[in-house]
């Protein structure tokens, strides 16, 4: 769940289709951008086969019981998310049409063609489509026996959906899955920002309320809670940045989250150009976010795994003498979920704890 899609050119520099409708939104509208203004500017969606193998990755992640389990992503191809968020990029990997019935079984059976050993006991299985898994449009409620038969060999099924598309479904699943143990299937959730400047703003269409009442409902049916938490999300004042990331964290710890993961807002979709411009937005530091990690640790404590997402760290990073050190520090603790002392960096001083700055 990164932030949104540059478009690169041979150089390397990032270009925008929309830089003069950008301009405009900028002038004529004051308040939260739309859900037409935000796709406005968006870029040409790249063209997307739900018969063909979606991308995958297998790595290590942490267990709370402790010790780490292999997970396996699967990036399934579907229809795009009916919400907006003003944040997002995972639009670029969908379908403009509904998702083909019997084309995220097939794709996921692609993928468990490729690997080459069978999943180790405790192995998680995720399942990312960019949208929500309970939506028909995104995924044909007909092919839920069969992506439940399919996940028959992992200890854990993950899926992400939005809050207020959990329901009886999300419960039917949980039985497809069930068997081995209550909770195996788990639902991640995009908790965002839960300050009340930006999540009204955020274009996720969601509130506390929404994600309380999600929340419990998972509690009763036995499934699992994940949240994805922003750092830098916009709308945020800038005193209160770190504060609301905290109080996020802590807000889907009390509702039974055991699995936290903050994601760095990036830019690149021309809506938080917009943003920015306005002085409503800007990017988290990498130093931002070993902070925010630091200190949902704190919070978390042994109650939930809570990692930092890396993707494109680089990106963030200011100083090239310590930026690979300080993503591995990240990487380490999201695996061991122990602190490490800060990377000081002689160049750059980045890598200081804020409270020696």
């Amino acid at each position: 769940m990164s932030s949104v899609r540059p478009r690169r050119t041979a150089t390397g520099s990032i270009t925008w289709r929309s830089t003069c409708r950008a301009e405009r939104v900028v002038a004529d509208s004051p308040s939260a951008l739309s859900a037409t203004t935000i796709r406005a500017l968006r870029g040409a969606k790249p063209a997307a086969d739900p018969w063909a193998e979606p991308p995958w990755n297998l790595e290590r992640e942490r267990r709370l019981a402790g010790g780490t389990r292999a997970a396996l992503t699967v990036f399934l191809t579907g229809a795009e998310c009916p919400y907006t968020c003003v944040f997002c990029d995972l639009w670029q990997h969908t379908l403009d049409e509904a998702t083909p019935p019997g084309a995220l079984p097939e794709q996921l059976r692609r993928v468990l063609e490729r690997q080459t050993s069978p999943p180790e006991p405790d192995a998680c299985l995720k399942l990312y489509n960019a949208s929500n898994f309970f939506e028909p449009r995104a995924v044909p409620e007909i092919d839920d026996e069969a992506l439940a038969r399919l996940a028959e060999p992992f200890d854990r099924v993950v899926v992400e959906c939005h809050p207020k598309l959990v329901g009886e479904r999300c419960r039917h699943f949980a039985e497809r899955l069930a068997g081995r143990q209550d909770g195996r299937l788990e639902v991640a959730m995009g908790f965002e920002s839960v300050h009340p400047r930006a999540l009204p703003r955020l274009g996720k269409g969601a509130t506390r309320g929404d994600l309380e009442r999600a929340a419990g409902r998972l509690e009763r049916f036995g499934v699992g809670l994940r949240a994805f938490v922003l750092v830098g999300a916009p709308y945020v004042p800038e005193p209160e940045r770190m504060p609301s990331v905290l109080d996020t964290v802590r807000f889907a710890l009390e509702l039974g989250a055991r699995h936290v993961s903050l994601i760095p807002v990036r830019g690149g979709n021309g809506a938080l150009e917009v943003l920015a411009g306005r002085g409503e937005w800007r990017a988290p530091t990498v130093g931002e976010i070993e902070e925010a990690l630091d200190r949902s640790l704190e919070l978390a404590g042994a109650a939930a795994v809570v990692a930092a997402d890396p993707w494109d760290l680089e990106r963030l990073a200011t100083c090239p003498e310590c930026a690979g050190t300080r993503r591995e520090r990240i990487e380490r603790i999201g695996l061991t979920g122990r602190t490490e002392p800060r990377i000081e960096c002689a160049r750059c001083g980045e890598g200081e704890p804020v409270e020696q700055r």
